[in-house]
C-alpha cells in the first residue's frame, strides 16, 4: 500500500509539474496577448466561472474516487448511474445562466462587456462535467498516469488555441478575445476526455441505452458528494460576491471603477497565481491522500502518518517558495506579467501564505475520514468572515488592502478549525 501510495503521489505529481509548466507559459503568454483590459475582464468573470464549475461537478470526482478506493462498486455502473443524472442538472444550470446572463453582467458585475464571457461558460459545463467523472474513476484506482498525461495534452491544446486562434479574435475586440479563451476551455475538456478514453479497460464498454441510474448508486454517490460539493461552491460563492461587495463598497468610499476593475485584475491575475505556483506538488499529494485515508481510515497511526508526511512536504515547499518571492518578486512579476503592478501585495501576502499549504492536508484528509460536512462548516465559517473582513476594512478607503487582509484571516481560520476536527477525532 505504501508504494501504491509513494508511485501514485510521484506520477501525479509529474504529471502536474509539466501541467504547472506549461500553464506558465500559457499565462505569460496570454498575460501579453490580451493586455491589461482583457485582464481585468477576465478576472472579473472567473469567480462566475469557478462558482458554475463547482455546482455543476457536484463533487463528483471526490465522491467516486472515494467509492472507487473501497471497491466496493463498479465502475461501468457507477458512469451508467451518475452521467444522465449530471447532465441533465447541467442543461438546467446552462438555462440559467444563459437566462439570467443580462443581470450578472450589467447589475452585479457592473460590467455589461462581461455578458458574452459569461454565455460562454455554458458550452464548458457538460464538458467538464464528464471528465470529472472519469477523473474520478481513476483517481479511486489510485491509476494517476491517465490523468498526468491528459493534464499535459489539455494545456497543449490550450497553448496551440491561445497563440493561433485568440490574437486573431483580438482584433475584432478584447471581449471576443475573452469569450473565445473561455471557450477554448471547453475544447481542451474534450481533448482531456478523449484520452482518457485511451486508458480505459478493454472490456469497458458502455452504450446509451445501459445509461439507467440504479437508485442504490445515485444515493451512495451523492450522500458523498453533496456535502463536499457544498463547502466548494460556499468557496465559489464567497469568490463570486468578493468582487461585487468589494466594488460597491470602494465606489461608496469614492474610487473609481477603473481603479477597482484594474487592482483587482492585478491582484487575481498576477498575485495569486504567482503565490499559488508550487501548488501542483500538493495537489498531488493531497489527491492521493484521499482514497489512501478513505482505505484506513481505521488506522490512526498510519493515517496521522500520512497527514504528518503531507502536511510537512507542503508547509516546507510553500516556505522555500514565499521566501524566494519575497526576495524576487519584482523580478518575476516582470519575467511573467513584463510589470511590477501588484509588488506591494505581494510582499504583505508571501510573509503569511505558507501556511496557506497547510490548507489542502487538512481538508484531504477530513473528506477521507468522510468529514466533508465538516469542511463545509468551516469553509462557510471562513468565508463569512472574510468578506466581513474585506467590507469593513475597505471603508477605511485602503484601496483593496482590504482583500488582501482578508485572505490572511481566511487562511487563519480554515486551518485552526480543520486542525481542531483532526485533535478532537484524535488523528493529531
Amino acid at each position: 500500500m505504501k508504494n501504491v501510495f509513494i508511485k501514485s503521489t510521484l506520477i501525479l505529481m509529474m504529471g502536474t509539474l509539466m501541467t504547472k509548466i506549461l500553464g506558465f507559459f500559457i499565462r505569460i503568454i496570454f498575460t501579453r496577448i490580451i493586455g491589461p483590459d482583457g485582464i481585468s475582464l477576465y478576472s472579473i468573470i472567473m469567480p462566475t466561472y469557478s462558482l458554475l464549475i463547482a455546482v455543476t461537478q457536484l463533487g463528483l470526482p471526490y465522491a467516486i474516487s472515494a467509492i472507487m478506493a473501497r471497491g466496493q462498486r463498479r465502475g461501468i455502473n457507477i458512469f451508467s448511474s451518475i452521467i444522465p443524472c449530471a447532465l441533465i442538472f447541467d442543461v438546467i444550470i446552462i438555462a440559467l445562466i444563459y437566462f439570467t446572463a443580462p443581470f450578472l453582467a450589467n447589475e452585479l458585475l457592473k460590467n455589461p462587456a462581461s455578458y458574452y464571457p459569461i454565455v460562454a461558460i455554458c458550452f464548458v459545463i457538460p464538458f467538464t462535467t464528464i471528465s470529472g467523472i472519469i477523473k474520478g474513476y481513476y483517481f479511486g484506482k489510485q491509476n494517476m498516469f491517465p490523468n498526468a498525461i491528459s493534464n499535459v495534452f489539455e494545456q497543449l491544446a490550450r497553448l496551440i488555441i491561445l497563440v493561433t486562434v485568440i490574437p486573431l479574435l483580438l482584433k475584432t475586440s478584447t471581449v471576443l478575445a475573452v469569450t473565445g479563451y473561455i471557450v477554448t476551455s471547453a475544447i481542451s475538456e474534450i481533448v482531456q476526455i478523449v484520452v482518457y478514453l485511451f486508458f480505459a479497460p478493454k472490456n469497458f464498454k458502455i452504450h446509451i441505452n445501459d445509461l439507467k441510474p440504479q437508485k442504490g448508486i445515485v444515493k451512495e454517490v451523492f450522500g458523498l458528494s453533496i456535502p463536499n460539493v457544498s463547502g466548494h461552491i460556499i468557496g465559489n460563492i464567497s469568490y463570486f460576491f468578493e468582487p461585487i461587495i468589494l466594488t460597491h463598497v470602494l465606489l461608496f468610499a469614492g474610487y473609481s471603477t477603473g481603479f477597482i476593475t484594474g487592482e483587482y485584475g492585478i491582484y487575481n491575475a498576477y498575485v495569486i497565481p504567482i503565490l499559488t505556483m508550487p501548488s501542483f506538488f500538493t495537489q498531488a499529494l493531497n489527491t492521493t491522500l484521499i482514497p489512501e485515508v478513505s482505505k484506513h481510515y481505521k488506522d490512526r497511526k498510519y493515517v496521522r502518518k500520512r497527514y504528518l508526511q503531507s502536511s510537512g512536504i507542503s508547509l516546507l515547499i510553500g516556505l522555500i517558495f514565499c521566501i524566494f518571492i519575497y526576495y524576487n518578486g519584482h523580478a518575476i512579476l516582470k519575467l511573467m506579467y513584463n510589470t511590477s503592478d501588484g509588488f506591494d501585495y505581494l510582499m504583505l501576502l508571501t510573509v503569511f501564505f505558507p501556511l496557506f499549504y497547510l490548507e489542502g492536508p487538512l481538508v484531504a484528509v477530513l473528506h477521507g475520514l468522510n468529514q466533508a460536512k465538516y469542511t463545509m462548516q468551516t469553509t462557510l465559517i471562513a468565508c463569512i468572515l472574510k468578506l466581513l473582513v474585506m467590507t469593513i476594512l475597505s471603508l477605511f478607503s485602503i484601496g483593496i488592502y482590504g482583500l488582501v487582509i482578508s485572505e490572511i484571516v481566511d487562511i487563519f481560520t480554515v486551518i485552526y478549525l480543520n486542525m481542531a476536527r483532526l485533535h478532537k477525532l484524535k488523528y493529531i
